[in-house]
């Protein structure tokens, strides 16, 4: 009988040992690669655009441009994530500037009212991001 409790003991324990790596394949990432533990994903660029067209009534023509900014962000931001020459701290802040500069292009669309209303969507994130570990927007105290 205890011949095979420690049997079972040592299968157990050779399976989970061969499954890790497999589930460290598949475990999120974040915006510098690193392990996010129970974070929510990132929203998808077509999330994001209905969310702003819901919140900010967008036109077509606005959430066609909208699109096309967040492409390019998310491409951008997927080069930097594979480039390795940086420091961390010189790829976050490389992250922060090309958010930056999409939130402001996304900015610039707008009419006055949807930048009122933009800017109140920027300052609760930014609110969240500080609350929940993030770091915000550390680049500007200018409004986006």
């Amino acid at each position: 009988m205890k011949k095979n409790a420690v049997r079972f003991l040592i299968v157990a324990f050779a399976f989970a040992a061969l499954s890790l790596p497999t589930l460290a394949q598949g475990a999120p990432t974040g915006a510098a690669g690193e392990n996010q533990g129970m974070r929510h994903r990132m929203p998808s660029v077509d999330e994001r655009v209905q969310h702003m067209t819901k919140a900010l009534n967008l036109s077509a023509d606005q959430q066609a441009k909208v699109k096309s900014i967040l492409e390019d962000q998310h491409s951008q931001m997927a080069s930097l994530k594979q480039d390795t020459s940086m420091s961390q701290q010189d790829r976050q802040a490389k992250f922060q500037q090309i958010h930056q500069a999409s939130m402001q292009k996304i900015r610039d669309l707008l009419n006055d009212e949807q930048k009122s209303k933009f800017d109140q969507m920027q300052a609760r994130h930014k609110d969240h991001m500080g609350k929940h570990g993030g770091q915000g927007d550390t680049g500007s105290s200018e409004k986006q």
